[in-house]
């Protein structure tokens, strides 16, 4: 049949009773149940986990059609425009950092490399870790202020400090060094920073990096992630073990192998008890 929406003629209508195909009308109903959903989470509707049911002091109209959905859409544009204009303002200070303009503080990385100028407030700004170093009264005496990361190389230490005036990086220096950039975000307690890894992490999780994102899970003592990781390389076994890498990092973390020996055998219980 001729759909009334989406076929090539839509503007014919047969009223009263116009035709839709099944996706227009799946579509219609999960876009008006998401904008409902969001006007009742704006409203403060809660869910009673025990009856299963819809309550609030003032609930809204269950049903608004698609003229809520244009306007939701609408306000979601208007608010994505004014987000990138917010973030092309505020990125405009890596400026400063690129050009070196009134810069007030030196970071050395730990290779012997050179130092990188910054700004002290941004740095304390980002992080509670580099206030506490920067307040002490050491880094307050010399009249060239320095401080040293020394488990970033020059390369690592930059992109670092890109992301503390940018809030990201591009996807080539994410790749590199996504691994230090997230001991160095567990190390001073750059929570964005660790959120950004993860998720990049995440998403590229494979067989080839699954034991590198283990083991960074694990310096770094996040759970949630260590967990993906475990649980990706159980269902990859022999993949994963059978590689080169496997070797290095066995020696290296005897600790994550029984882990992993563990995790292993748990699966293949589970599997064959058919849970």
């Amino acid at each position: 049949m001729d759909c009334s929406i989406c076929s090539t003629m839509p503007f014919i209508l047969r009223p009263p009773r116009n035709a839709i195909c099944a996706d227009c009308y799946e579509g219609a109903r999960s876009l008006i149940k998401f904008t409902n959903k969001l006007d009742n989470d704006k409203a403060g509707v809660g869910v009673d986990k025990s009856t299963n049911t819809s309550s609030s002091v003032s609930s809204p109209n269950s049903s608004k059609g698609f003229a809520n959905a244009l306007k939701l859409v609408k306000e979601m544009k208007d608010m994505e425009d004014e987000l990138n204009e917010k973030l092309a303002f505020l990125g405009s200070f890596v400026t400063s950092f690129r050009h070196q303009i009134h810069t007030d503080i030196q970071i050395k990385p730990g290779n012997n490399g050179p130092p990188i100028p910054a700004h002290r407030a941004l740095l304390a700004a980002r992080s509670e870790i580099f206030k506490n170093i920067l307040d002490s009264d050491g880094c307050k005496a010399p009249p060239n202020d320095l401080i040293t990361l020394p488990e970033l190389t020059y390369e690592e230490l930059d992109s670092l400090l890109e992301f503390l005036y940018t809030g990201t990086l591009p996807k080539e220096k994410v790749e590199k060094h996504v691994y230090s950039l997230s001991v160095a975000a567990d190390k001073y307690d750059i929570k964005f920073l660790q959120k950004f890894c993860e998720h990049r992490m995440l998403g590229s999780l494979n067989s080839s990096n699954a034991l590198d994102v283990l083991e960074i899970s694990d310096v770094c003592s996040n759970q949630g992630l260590k967990e993906t990781a475990l649980n990706f390389i159980v269902r990859n076994m022999e993949d994963v073990v059978f590689s080169a890498r496997f070797d290095v990092f066995a020696l290296k973390n005897p600790h994550l192998t029984v882990q992993i020996t563990r995790a292993s055998f748990m699966d293949i219980k589970n599997r064959r008890n058919g849970v």
